[in-house]
């Protein structure tokens, strides 16, 4: 089956390099061009951007040429692609590709909170994707932004995914220890984080308020709870643990939990990135762990953990994901997937 070709904006960084390693031998997608800022176009990738991934740069990607980030600069053929700019650069960029009749699949932060653009889980709220007709008016030729969520909100609206459709969530309490890997490079200065755990700097508490919401609720009409969050990065590589203390309607117990987490099959399957299960549960008391649980299903899982009675808040847990697969390069493939499967890509037919 012909494959659909893809490009990433932003390839030379951390979440570029990810979203490199997870496409080699993807069944449904040829990533065919890399792009990023004028000061590494026209090299080779590989004297454009150190490999700061386990193992070497695929040889086939390391001769690639580095394009620059320009509508006009793809190869012909080539409609979707994945943005891994920062939020600066996806703000001025991706505007430009949408106008040129691109589907651009973010990871940036800087279209989340709009209400045209869709923030997707594509095993939990495939149907958000009709608010795309806001921007492209139907018109099946014409491009657009989808995003997916910030790298905590969403092994967070997954874990509660399940528990959120028969009591639905009436308030969360969170918090989040966070992997360097999240910075990016050179990221947090090694000052800040050798032996230390430092209160994230960032806007991380800001997006952890309103996207679950967003994520949760109806296409256009976010779901109705508040969120207090902190958030803090720690010293690990990568994997981001989050403390969930909930309020749920109808105050379900542990057990009747455990059982709605451990049946949810979400409402996609078949698509090549999306794990089975989605949610893995384990009753040890010293996990999920960022060593041993981060790469659950190809990093793609969720591992839920120390789900029990509140005294405050009637239930909590502990949810951990990798960040920079499941919430952050792998995300954006599971849109790109989705996308293709629903035959939502400009030009390009579904696959029924």
């Amino acid at each position: 089956m012909t494959r659909t070709p893809i490009a990433i904006l932003g390839a030379t960084g951390m979440v570029g390099q990810r979203m490199i390693q997870l496409l080699q031998d993807h069944p449904w997608f040829e990533l065919v061009a890399l792009a990023a800022s004028e000061r590494s176009a026209g090299q080779r990738f590989d004297q454009a951007a150190p490999w700061r991934l386990p193992g070497r740069c695929p040889p086939q990607v390391a001769a690639m040429q580095v394009l620059p980030c320009r509508p006009e600069a793809m190869p012909a053929g080539v409609r979707l692609v994945l943005s891994a700019l920062d939020s600066g650069a996806a703000r001025e960029l991706e505007p430009l590709f949408r106008e040129a009749g691109f589907a651009v699949v973010t990871n940036a932060s800087a279209f989340r909170a709009d209400p045209d653009v869709p923030l997707v889980i594509p095993e939990l709220n495939p149907g958000h994707l009709a608010l795309l007709d806001r921007q492209t008016g139907g018109d099946p030729d014409r491009g657009y932004i989808l995003a997916n969520p910030n790298c905590c909100a969403l092994p967070l609206a997954l874990a509660l995914a399940p528990l959120h459709a028969r009591w639905p969530v009436q308030a969360l309490l969170v918090s989040t220890w966070q992997a360097v890997s999240g910075a990016g490079y050179p990221g947090e200065s090694a000052w800040d984080m050798v032996g230390s755990v430092h209160p994230h700097p960032g806007d991380e508490e800001d997006k952890l308020n309103v996207e679950p919401q967003k994520i949760l609720g109806q296409p256009g009409q976010p779901a109705d709870f508040a969120v207090s969050a902190r958030c803090v990065r720690v010293p690990t590589a990568d994997g981001h643990l989050v403390g969930v203390h909930a309020r749920l309607q109808g105050s379900p117990s542990v057990a009747e939990a455990a059982q709605a987490m451990r049946e949810w099959q979400g409402e996609v399957q078949g698509l090549p990135s999306s794990p089975r299960p989605l949610l893995e549960l384990t009753e040890r008391r010293d996990r999920p762990s960022t060593r041993f649980d981060v790469d659950a299903g190809g990093g793609m899982a969720v591992t839920v953990g120390r789900l029990e009675e509140c005294a405050v808040m009637g239930l909590k847990f502990y949810a951990l994901a990798h960040n920079t697969v499941r919430g952050a390069a792998g995300a954006a493939i599971g849109n790109a997937e989705l996308l293709v499967e629903r035959g939502l890509v400009p030009g390009v037919s579904g696959r029924g």
